[in-house]
């Protein structure tokens, strides 16, 4: 049977979840909640984060250079990293060992 509690919404919608709630679903202080509009009224749940980072020229430049697996792809990837309008010489990166 499905736990049926009352919270309370105090001050700036802030809202109290029982304890019991927070226990079963693993929310602590300071967890992330989306609110969801239903037709049944509001649902929330945990939500998920995930970090993400975000690449800028020079380490798309360096993803590029020394992802190469040859003289000839290194070749393709300075080409590739000039049309950025970034020097490769700058980037630091692993060239290809030569065969």
């Amino acid at each position: 049977m499905p736990v049926k509690e009352a919270g309370r919404v105090g001050k700036r919608g802030t809202l109290v979840i029982p304890a019991k709630l927070r226990k079963i679903f693993g929310i602590e202080e300071g967890s992330e909640l989306i609110a969801e509009e239903t037709p049944e009224g509001i649902l929330l749940r945990p939500a998920l984060t995930i970090a993400l980072e975000l690449y800028g020229p020079e380490r798309k430049a360096e993803f590029i250079l020394s992802n190469a697996v040859d003289a000839r792809d290194y070749a393709r990837a300075v080409a590739e990293v000039r049309a950025l309008g970034l020097d490769p010489e700058a980037i630091p990166h692993h060239r290809p060992e030569d065969d």
